[in-house]
């Protein structure tokens, strides 16, 4: 562990003023936007209409000046209109955006932590077989199902606990965060199972806020190019807002297609990029459990909540439902290895996980298992066998 000092205690705390800056910048480009279109587009100095923008110039005790004007007819109430939906793409991408910085649950962390007496047996056993057996005593009764890539019981030794099944240890926030995805410089946080829906609504209503701006500011765009309007200081805030309206239109749908997808096939970015190892193996769709229970998993069973930033997700972010059924962690994967996991059935650690609906007529086939000759009870009861295990899914 890096010495701790006045040195190191002043870094830490220029790295927290720098981690907040890009928080601040869309705090600013939020603020910035509706200051240019509200004022200077909808209620400035350019009064709406069908054909042209006239800029109204009336003469004071012989010196002109520029006045405001309310537009009227059609183009007053397109005005009004717009401003209502800006206001309330606004409010809702700003409740969003501030509920990303959101955390819990660290509670249900609780059990997953090692007592006093496995911490001081951990620290006096090396490294090695001897070392995870500490592990797997202590997990013994604990939810966990996915394994590192060399199949120990995944430890963080920074926090001192066993990791829950999808958390991983974010270096930024020196903490292990459950079901994380990603750490994110935009909110200053990470981005895991208690906000990733704020996360998700962020981003779509973020995408439908630059997309109202950039089609409604498009034509004024376009006369900005072709002279169409007065040289005052409205001008150019029309024009870098919908250059900053159509960029992050782009990287947003991105953004947001990337993450449905991920949402679709229930995976973090990190799963993405390393598939989940369980103790049969690595399965890149090992948490995916269809696509309307995969949604289910993130915006919760209430589809009313769905789009309003209120936390419905479901589970307690330390063990999730899995398409397999697991097997003893020290037999084979293959169903050449049926016959020695039913032997050490009464010894299984783990408790199984429910199937994947596509999968369960495959306990069932008399023509699958080896088993079902012996005793055709089994396989009707494979979904709380743990001993079986199922074949990847192709």
């Amino acid at each position: 562990m890096a010495p701790s000092g006045p040195g190191s205690s002043a870094r830490r705390r220029c790295r927290r003023v720098l981690y907040w800056i890009p928080v601040v910048f869309i705090t600013l480009l939020l603020g910035w936007s509706y200051y240019a279109y509200a004022i200077q587009l909808c209620i400035g100095n350019f009064e709406l209409d069908n054909s042209a923008i006239k800029l109204k110039i009336t003469s004071v005790h012989g010196k002109h000046w520029r006045t405001s004007c309310v537009p009227d007819g059609l183009s007053s109430t397109f005005c009004n209109v717009c401003l209502v939906i800006l206001e309330n793409y606004l409010y809702i991408t700003n409740e969003s955006f501030k509920r990303n910085g959101a955390t819990g649950f660290e509670h249900e962390t609780i059990k997953f932590h090692l007592s006093y007496a496995e911490k001081d047996l951990l620290e006096r056993e090396p490294r090695g077989e001897a070392h995870q057996e500490v592990l797997r005593r202590a997990a013994k009764d604990l939810p966990i199902y996915t394994r590192t890539m060399s199949g120990a019981i995944r430890y963080c030794d920074r926090c001192q606990l066993i990791k829950p099944d999808r958390c991983h240890h974010c270096s930024v926030c020196d903490k292990c965060i459950l079901k994380m995805d990603h750490h994110c410089p935009w909110v200053n946080n990470c981005v895991g199972f208690s906000n990733y829906k704020f996360f998700l609504l962020f981003l779509a209503y973020s995408l439908l806020y630059c997309l109202f701006i950039a089609a409604t500011d498009l034509q004024y765009f376009i006369k900005f190019w072709t002279n169409g309007l007065p040289d005052t200081q409205a001008k150019f805030h029309i024009m870098f807002l919908f250059f900053a309206a159509a960029m992050f239109s782009v990287s947003l749908s991105s953004l947001f297609g990337y993450h449905c997808w991920l949402v679709s096939k229930n995976k973090s970015t990190l799963e993405a990029f390393r598939s989940p190892v369980f103790r049969h193996g690595t399965d890149k769709n090992g948490f995916s459990l269809g696509f309307s229970k995969n949604m289910r998993q993130v915006f919760g069973d209430e589809k009313k909540y769905w789009l309003l930033p209120i936390f419905s997700s479901l589970g307690d972010g330390c063990s999730f439902p899995t398409c397999l059924v697991n097997q003893d962690p020290e037999q084979a994967s293959t169903p050449a290895g049926l016959n020695s996991t039913a032997k050490n059935l009464e010894n299984h650690q783990f408790p199984a996980k429910p199937l994947r609906e596509s999968q369960s007529h495959l306990l069932t086939d008399s023509q699958s298992w080896t088993e079902s000759s012996i005793n055709p009870g089994k396989c009707k009861a494979g979904m709380s066998n743990p001993a079986l295990t199922m074949e990847n899914e192709t």
